[in-house]
């Protein structure tokens, strides 16, 4: 269980944070004795969402928290607000005095919250403990926590430490963990086992590229691939990107990283699947060996692919890794990936699209992205715009030829490479908070997993 929960009666004492608004506060302020409302009085609190106040005991410590929310009836109320506890108070054992909006997604956001990137800079260590809420179960919570974490990690860690082969270790030490099996195919083997898009994309690196491939559960069970987009740096190859644009691209294996993270909680929960999680892990690095603009490739399904733009290199190693994906015809593909530019055009930073061609997939998984607050939006496969991937020269070009639909052409060329799978999912993440906000600082971040594995837990129990 994650450090930050404890069961409920674990401590003797604990302190008890109230959460007030505007339409409770003169009733609870009436309810405190005469000093702690003196107290209050004089330190001129009101219940503005997000302030807080911490009441003093005759004894010298904390007697109660205030910590102000948003009333109930307001449609801009922000589940996570609780998070921000976990900067705002001092070490200690505390416990929800009432109800939060959402008492689980509170508790979330407050163990969400306490997390730090220590790998290279020390940081005081507070010691913050959280009751957990009745109702809640902390095991599942833990899960969920334990596996942001490690894909805030993952994603945090530089390039110079995070690199094809690290990536790899993390991928086996998760799989020890949970009694998976993990192979890897690197370098010439790569083209030997017919991944060729994937080593032209990773060639030009001293790392060399891999594609990961970690199996659990029951063989009989319904299958279900997970693949991560694990560029562990994106130069944009010989179209380089300008400086601003790789500032962030350590981020650029985000996707990697949250598959491996909801591969965690899945199989810490039992569910009752056979996982298959594919990363194709490489650096699109430039080199003599780089690979270069109208070059031509023939895909692991047989289509050949021209290139239009070196640094739309993501799609073609997940297009390699879905055809092998597809090939076993499981029941669901899910790709995760910081694809494109334009998804943060349309969307922003903190909203993820996603394409599938199931309705009812992505009507229930849009129900758990807003019951998770994991914010997803459904964009649309608009199939006429598949004509703007056309090559005179091959089957199909990596890059549409107008600036325009970025997002859905690039899913479109995903799609591509999926036939028999029941249903296929793409996710185009951010993975990053630009700044920080409750329970989600500023650094990497695990988007749209929450959502994905509420859905899965939901079919496969």
């Amino acid at each position: 269980m994650h450090r930050t929960f404890l069961p409920r009666g674990e401590v003797a004492s604990t302190i008890p944070v109230w959460f007030v608004n505007a339409a409770n506060w003169r009733e609870h302020r009436d309810s405190l004795d005469p000093p702690a409302r003196a107290f209050t009085d004089a330190a001129g609190f009101e219940p503005t969402p997000g302030r807080h106040l911490l009441i003093p005991s005759g004894e010298g410590g904390i007697a109660r928290v205030l910590f102000a929310i948003e009333e109930v009836a307001d449609g801009k109320k922000d589940f996570f607000r609780p998070g921000a506890l976990a900067d705002l108070l001092p070490a200690g054992a505390y416990r929800f005095a009432n109800a939060p909006h959402d008492s689980r997604l509170a508790a979330l956001a407050f163990a969400l919250g306490c997390y730090r990137f220590t790998r290279y800079r020390k940081q005081a260590e507070k010691d913050l403990r959280l009751e957990l809420p009745g109702n809640v179960d902390g095991e599942d919570l833990s899960r969920i926590v334990e596996g942001i974490f490690l894909a805030r990690d993952l994603t945090n860690t530089p390039a110079n430490d995070m690199g094809p082969p690290d990536l790899e270790q993390a991928a086996r030490t998760l799989a020890e963990g949970h009694g998976a099996q993990v192979r890897a195919i690197t370098g010439e083997d790569l083209i030997t086992e017919n991944f060729p898009l994937i080593h032209a994309v990773g060639r030009a690196a001293d790392r060399p590229p891999r594609l990961i491939n970690l199996s659990w559960g029951d063989p009989g069970d319904p299958k279900i691939t997970l693949i991560g987009k694990g560029v562990c740096f994106d130069t944009g190859g010989l179209d380089i990107k300008p400086e601003s644009g790789m500032l962030n691209m350590k981020k650029d294996m985000g996707g990697a990283a949250a598959m491996l993270a909801l591969a965690h909680m899945l199989m810490g929960r039992g569910a009752k699947i056979r996982l298959r999680v594919l990363i194709p892990a490489v650096e699109n690095a430039i080199s003599g060996s780089a690979f270069r603009p109208r070059d031509i490739y023939r895909s692991r399904a047989g289509l050949t692919v021209e290139i239009g733009n070196t640094d739309a290199e993501g799609r073609l190693i997940l297009a390699d890794a879905l055809a092998l994906a597809d090939e076993e015809e499981p029941q669901l593909i899910a790709d995760m990936a910081t694809l494109t530019g334009a998804a943060r055009v349309a969307l922003g930073t903190e909203v993820p699209p996603f394409y599938t061609d199931d309705d009812e997939l992505a009507s229930s998984l849009a129900r758990c992205a807003a019951n998770e607050n994991d914010p997803m939006w459904r964009m649309p496969l608009w199939r006429p715009y598949e004509q703007l991937l056309d090559s005179k020269v091959a089957d199909i070009n990596n890059v549409a030829s107008v600036n325009f639909a970025g997002s859905i052409t690039a899913a479109l060329f995903l799609r591509r490479f999926v036939s028999r799978a029941k249903s296929w999912l793409h996710c185009d993440v951010y993975a990053w908070n630009q700044t920080a906000r409750p329970g989600r600082p500023e650094g990497g971040e695990c988007q749209a997993v929450r959502a994905l594995y509420t859905l899965l837990t939901q079919r496969y129990a």
